[in-house]
């Protein structure tokens, strides 16, 4: 019986020996189109392959591509656990030809594979076309000898795919497999086609035509073939089971999860935790983080399904964290990317979970109290699932899971209703990938042209010939002064914004011309385009110009950048192996570097951060460059970005020697510009340590000149204050803490004056102390000149001992506004509530309302001239 891994491998080298390239899976987060959240088919990766808008790197392909369905359009979360098919992530084999071979190739190539290579009998495999696609149900009958009752002809667009409302479309072969006549349900066509004996094993799709607006279709010059297979399909019938769960990857996963909940018991809990711990593990892989938007938003939600999953098991601790180095060691072979980062995974995962943990037993109980009552086939409130989700975190699929658990469901009309702004928020909160791919127009002038040859790394001035000019996305054939417009020439020492580095500004200069290029950007791959503001004469391509970069910007920029790959290494040094970078932006002025990890750091972690990267700077010694392959760098020990996709080669930087031991102290694969030597970074000094996300800390630091002038001005700080202290520089930290601790004891001492003051008299519009007999009720109540909010407290304290069994009700009036504190004691207290009498007295002087208990409240309003207007607010109350 194969394994999965046996399968992919087979299949891969299948098509290997049918001359198709074999292309690694790109990573979950579309790098092509940013429409999507996650590449959610084989073919994403591949979109302006088919369009056109990209030259293929071969005639024909092949892959095993990661994808998630869990957000948007195509999500599959509510049903992963309860059904035999349904995943969050699955991989997906395809083989693709751009132009090459047609149908004929595309049905043989898939017939041989299932009945030769894989073993599987014609008897059991049956195949659906397009109604009028007569082509490919001949060639069925040709290749693979089906008899016509094996060849259904369907109607639907389930056959029938198309990119979008316009460009390549064409009909679909769909192959099934029969599980056998002891499972219910017929084949595709038929009343009972939703049954699972029938299931899909493989998509053939025929691009043969191209879609216009007005509905009609053209035949494309060059037709193509998209395949579609789910290794978790196919691993079920060639392992001889019915349910993708029970192939050997999940079992093991699954055996996993038993082991570390005693007594869990079976259902479908197991299930969604080893199909999630798959999603969030790739997904945390390819560089997504927990957040409260977007990508991560999805992650979030996914990790804590699986989450509530272990709950439900009566999981006693963090349960997904403990299961990742099962699944790597299951997958990390063909996705290496799961192996680097395995630290990162863990952690993230056991923080996420921690945090989870906290919420969700007030959640759950919150969820088991609203449907105590409720009998099978009810229906949760939609408030109620909106405070799960607004108090506790809890998405509502979350919630609607588990109440399907109890045979009920959620009001779903009333959450969207309670919710429409948030869920306008969550709507608008994914707004793209981040850099979005260029425009058609910019890939159609990168065929035409070829890339940039980039000169950054050597010099800073060029000459150049101007290729294209574009305003507004399209081509123009000149521009004029004042003038600003995207300019492309054929090689260029400006580097274009990308890996966390800003684009190069400088000036451009031709015959009867000048320029500033405010900025540079990359287009269409490996296009450099230059932001060009004309400010003397015309340019038109074919110019020669003079490109030189602000030099001066670029030194400062290429400090920051190796002073960031430093900051990443000493991180990683300090911390440990979990950190992973999330995210900077180096330029002229500072760095900016964002990283995974759970809690703020130390002023020790802080130092020693600074320490070893200055110790590195002083080492002064070469940046040392190669060009090699992505993997042979990797392995090599270069850090590569989670989910980043490079090119054939990349360029590896190695900087300074490790402190400890042998080898560099920086590896990394990076296309920016950086100092020739560490020293070049002279200094290096961290200036503020934030947190910008769950798990995700952000460093601001200087290099350079900029350090050493933000030193400067510290030290100018410290010598004013000495001088003002008239103490010694190395004092004054000392001298500061004495004056704020007497400023401290000034103030407690000025409170106690102001109380014992209030409480001896002063005080008017009910000054006196007695205590009244409202309804049955004792009261007491008193408004203070020069007392604020905050001193009311430990007053009325002090008043609790005189009335035990009543009501207080205490309006301090200062700097013109009114502030009332309200106690409830006794058997008072099942009369009254100082919530709601505090709010009374605050409304009655003029303001919104008060916040407190039952027992004791305060609030505050704008009119202390209202004050007894206050107090016989809550007088009013109690009679």
């Amino acid at each position: 019986m194969p394994s999965l891994n046996e399968i992919r491998s087979a299949f891969l080298g299948y098509f290997e020996k049918n001359d198709h390239l074999i292309i690694p899976s790109a990573p979950l987060v579309p790098q092509n189109d940013p429409t999507l959240l996650f590449v959610n088919a084989g073919m994403v990766p591949f979109k302006n392959y088919f369009t056109g808008a990209e030259t293929p790197p071969a005639p024909r392909a092949a892959s095993s591509q990661k994808s998630v369905r869990a957000g948007g359009k195509h999500n599959d979360l509510d049903n992963v656990g309860y059904t035999a098919r349904h995943h969050t992530f699955f991989e997906m084999l395809g083989n693709f030809s751009f132009g090459d071979y047609f149908k004929e190739g595309a049905i043989a190539y898939a017939w041989t594979l299932l009945t030769q290579e894989f073993g599987i009998p014609a008897e059991k495999l049956l195949v659906t076309v397009y109604h009028t696609d007569t082509e490919a149900a001949d060639l069925w009958k040709k290749i693979a000898g089906l008899p016509d009752d094996k060849i259904i002809r369907i109607s639907t667009s389930d056959n029938f795919w198309s990119m979008g409302d316009t460009g390549p479309c064409g009909p679909c072969s769909e192959i099934f497999y029969d599980h056998g006549a002891h499972i219910p349900g017929g084949p595709p066509g038929s009343p009972d086609e939703d049954g699972d004996r029938f299931v899909e094993i493989w998509n053939l799709v025929f691009m043969q035509f191209e879609q216009f607006a007005d509905g009609s279709r053209q035949p494309l010059p060059k037709p193509q073939i998209d395949t579609g297979m789910g290794l978790e399909r196919i691993a079920a019938v060639l392992q001889g089971v019915h349910d993708n769960y029970d192939i050997d990857l999940f079992r093991t996963l699954i055996a996993a999860s038993k082991s570390l909940v005693a007594g869990g018991s079976n259902g479908p809990s197991h299930r969604v935790i080893a199909d999630h711990l798959r999603s969030t593990s790739f997904l945390i892989a390819d560089g997504v983080s927990p957040s409260n938007e977007g990508r991560g938003y999805v992650l979030r939600r996914i990790m804590r399904r699986a989450m509530r999953h272990a709950h439900l098991l009566g999981a006693q601790e963090p349960l997904m964290h403990r299961l990742a180095p099962v699944l790597i060691a299951e997958m990390g072979g063909a996705y290496p990317e799961l192996r680097r980062a395995e630290p990162v995974i863990v952690e993230t995962l056991r923080q996420e979970e921690e945090r989870f943990r906290r919420t969700l037993g007030r959640g759950m109980a919150l969820l088991d109290e609203a449907t105590a009552k409720m009998s099978e086939g009810g229906v949760l409130s939609g408030e109620t699932a909106f405070k799960l989700y607004d108090t506790y975190g809890f998405p509502v699929d979350l919630t609607q899971d588990a109440v399907r658990g109890k045979g009920m469901t959620v009001d779903m009309e009333g959450f969207d209703a309670a919710m429409n702004q948030q869920r306008a928020q969550a709507r608008e909160a994914w707004t793209g990938s981040g850099q979005a791919s260029a425009a058609g127009e910019w890939f159609a002038i990168r065929e035409r042209l070829g890339s940039t040859v980039f000169l950054g790394y050597d010099t800073v001035e060029a000459i150049a010939e101007l290729l294209a000019l574009v305003e507004a996305g399209a081509e123009i054939d000149k521009a004029q002064k004042g003038q600003t417009v995207q300019a492309l020439f054929d090689a260029t020492p400006f580097y274009a914004e990308s890996g966390g580095q800003a684009g190069d500004t400088g000036e451009a200069e031709w015959d009867g011309g000048k320029g500033k290029v405010i900025d540079t950007q990359k287009q269409a791959g490996d296009l450099h385009v230059h932001v060009l503001e004309i400010t003397e004469g015309a340019l038109a391509p074919g110019a020669r110009v003079r490109l030189a970069v602000d030099a001066e910007r670029r030194l400062s920029t290429r400090s920051n950048h190796s002073g960031a790959h430093l900051l990443h290494a000493a991180l990683r040094n300090v911390l440990g192996p979990h950190v992973s970078q999330k995210g900077q932006m180096v330029d002229g002025e500072r760095l900016r570097f964002d990283f995974s990890h759970g809690g703020p750091l130390t002023l020790a972690e802080l130092d020693a951060i600074e320490t070893q990267v200055n110790a590195v700077i002083r080492q002064n010694l070469p940046a040392v460059t190669k060009e090699m392959a992505p993997e042979e760098a990797i392995e090599a020990g270069a850090m590569a970005l989670f989910g980043e996709k490079y090119g054939d080669s990349v360029r590896v930087l190695a900087l300074g020697k490790a402190l400890e031991g042998d080898g560099d102290y920086s590896v990394e694969l990076c296309g920016g510009t950086h100092v020739a030597r560490t020293g070049d970074i002279a200094l290096f000094k961290i200036v503020s340590e934030t947190g910008v996300a769950a798990g995700i800390r952000r460093i601001e630091a200087l290099t350079g000149e900029s350090a050493r002038r933000y030193l400067n001005d510290q030290a100018a700080v410290a010598k004013a204050l000495a001088d003002q202290f008239k103490t010694p520089v190395a004092e004054v930290l000392a001298r500061v803490d004495a004056l704020d601790a007497q400023r401290r004891k000034l103030e407690k001492d000025l409170a106690d004056a102001k109380r014992q003051l209030a409480m001896g008299g002063g005080g008017s519009g009910g000054e006196a102390t007695a205590i009244e007999d409202i309804a049955g009720t004792k009261f007491m109540a008193r408004v203070m000149d020069g007392v604020g909010g905050k001193d009311l407290r430990p007053i009325v304290e002090e008043y609790r001992k005189q009335v035990p069994d009543g009501v207080i009700a205490m309006v301090g009036v200062a700097d013109g506004k009114a502030a009332v504190a309200v106690a409830v004691m006794g058997a008072a207290a099942s009369k009254f509530n100082a919530a709601e009498l505090a709010k009374a007295a605050v409304i009655a002087m003029g303001g919104q309302g008060a916040g407190g208990r039952p027992d004791f409240a305060q609030g505050g309003a704008p009119d202390g001239s209202k004050a007894a207007d206050g107090v016989a607010a809550v007088k009013a109350a109690l009679g």
